[in-house]
């Protein structure tokens, strides 16, 4: 029997919550024949491999607004499941400023079977329970679940979070007031990133063109670096989203 990861993981699928979780770049993991991508053990323990920290979060959210959650099986090296099979990103040579040697010159052949084996299978079962909410006529706002480094190509940013969105402006800037609410916390408002549909998958894909409100959670990965991190952000985002999902 193979112990390799499923590309896809729902945990919670019967949560109550109109929120559904996804967490695209969970996972670090590269199958053995790829052989790291040529790349050394501790490079794939960077953030260039997965969203540190994003995984664990994501568990806990999804525990405490009883929402469903789908967690990526394997690297986004291998094939990001936040950008379009068209953006260079898609499949990287270079991650920040990382050579990525098992990525350079491949083929289509190779493209297509790597779309296949991760990036459809994810899409495929987010895009159905969508399908399935929309069918019960049940409401849906999805949540993708992301972190980010402090520092990148030397700069390094001050935000604690961010909240990513393109046209669900009013969710958005309700999470970021929320947050900012906080004292001493530093929020970015389309940062450290912004939702581009040449460059975005979650957000474009199953959010807007489905007209559902649809974010990005971005938390800086020092600040989920242990278990403490993970349940402190996990409150602070609970609470966050129930009172923008249900207003007073």
């Amino acid at each position: 029997m193979s112990d390799a990861p499923a590309p896809v993981t729902l945990v919670n699928g019967e949560g109550r919550s109109p929120i559904l979780l996804l967490c695209e770049h969970a996972s670090n993991h590269i199958p053995p024949g790829y052989a790291r991508l040529g790349l050394a053990e501790a490079e794939l323990q960077r953030h260039i491999a997965y969203d540190i920290g994003a995984a664990e979060l994501a568990r806990r959210l999804a525990a405490r607004l009883d929402a469903p959650l789908f967690l990526a099986g394997y690297s986004r090296l291998l094939i990001d499941l936040n950008r379009p099979l068209q953006a260079p990103s898609s499949i990287p040579e270079i991650s920040e400023a990382t050579v990525i040697p098992g990525n350079r010159g491949i083929d289509a052949a190779e493209r297509a079977c790597r779309q296949e084996a991760w990036f459809t299978p994810f899409h495929d079962r987010v895009a159905g329970f969508l399908d399935a909410r929309a069918a019960a006529g049940r409401p849906a706002k999805v949540i993708g679940v992301h972190s980010f480094t402090p520092v990148y190509l030397g700069l390094r940013r001050p935000w604690h979070a961010g909240i990513l969105y393109g046209t669900a402006r009013d969710f958005g800037a309700a999470l970021v007031r929320g947050l900012a609410a906080e004292p001493g916390l530093v929020i970015g408002d389309n940062e450290p990133y912004r939702i581009e549909a040449a460059m975005d998958y979650t957000v474009p894909v199953h959010g807007d063109a489905r007209g559902l409100d649809a974010v990005l959670l971005e938390v800086r990965q020092d600040l989920l670096a242990d278990a403490a991190g993970w349940e402190d952000w996990a409150d602070r985002l609970a609470r966050v989203l129930r009172e923008a999902v249900s207003p007073r």
